[in-house]
């Protein structure tokens, strides 16, 4: 076959001489297919698109990676990467995929904090930091030449935690002036998890008292001797006697 394999390009003429012969009745699926579309009858590798340059080092030899294509690489990945490191319970916050499109550097002003049509989460301190670093020249913002990305980040965190304080603060005030009018809410998490615990304390607390009172039987039976022999004691352990009353005095009322 020489140094190329041209059997691959010729399966559609194979398979229609095969039809023409009557070799074969049944005509795959594909037949159709492959002869509106043929494959490529390009034997040369071309070079992928180059999104960023590649380190060149002298004196070595041909890269083996040289015909895949590079990771693509965007700036807001690493900055997402950084914020939800540090804060992964935003990840848990209920979010609408539709809301974002990957847009908002070009439809949103980020030079304000927070925008009007959209949620406060992780990806408004993204969109800030990005704002702070390289500014909007489109719209006349400028950046900032002594900005550096831990500067950038800490004031979009900043900026991010004041607008969380004041919605937890607009929650609880609209939770008040509800009570006041007679609104009702039911348990909240913290009830819920103090009952869970108080439930848990008072079954360790029934078990315990059965073992104090097994242990006593136990205790009670040592004395118990068969005719005139004296049953041998062992000695006691002061530490589970000493347990043994303290748990006496936290059950008996």
């Amino acid at each position: 076959m020489g140094r190329y394999d041209f059997r691959p390009l010729r399966v559609h003429q194979h398979a229609s001489q095969l039809l023409a012969a009557e070799r074969t009745r049944i005509v795959p699926p594909w037949h159709e297919v492959i002869g509106t579309i043929p494959p490529a009858q390009t034997l040369v590798r071309s070079q992928p698109l180059q999104h960023q340059e590649r380190p060149r080092r002298p004196n070595k030899r041909k890269p083996s990676k040289l015909f895949q294509p590079q990771r693509i690489v965007y700036e807001e990945d690493t900055l997402r990467r950084g914020f939800f490191g540090d804060h992964p319970w935003e990840l848990a916050r209920p979010r609408v995929v539709l809301e974002n499109d990957g847009k908002d550097a070009e439809r949103k002003n980020w030079s304000l904090p927070s925008q009007p049509d959209r949620p406060v989460d992780g990806e408004s301190v993204v969109q800030r930091q990005m704002f702070l670093l390289h500014g909007n020249p489109e719209a006349g913002h400028m950046p900032d030449p002594n900005m550096t990305p831990a500067k950038a980040y800490d004031q979009a965190r900043k900026e991010f935690y004041e607008m969380r304080l004041q919605q937890d603060i607009e929650r609880r005030v609209a939770k008040e002036e509800a009570l006041a009018t007679g609104a009702y809410f039911g348990k909240s998490t913290l009830q819920i998890g103090m009952e869970l615990e108080d439930k848990a304390y008072e079954e360790w607390k029934s078990w315990a008292a059965k073992e104090v009172v097994e242990l006593e039987q136990k205790r009670a039976a040592m004395y118990t001797g068969i005719g005139s022999e004296v049953a041998s004691l062992p000695e006691a352990d002061p530490q589970v006697d000493a347990a043994v009353e303290e748990l006496d005095a936290t059950i008996k009322p």
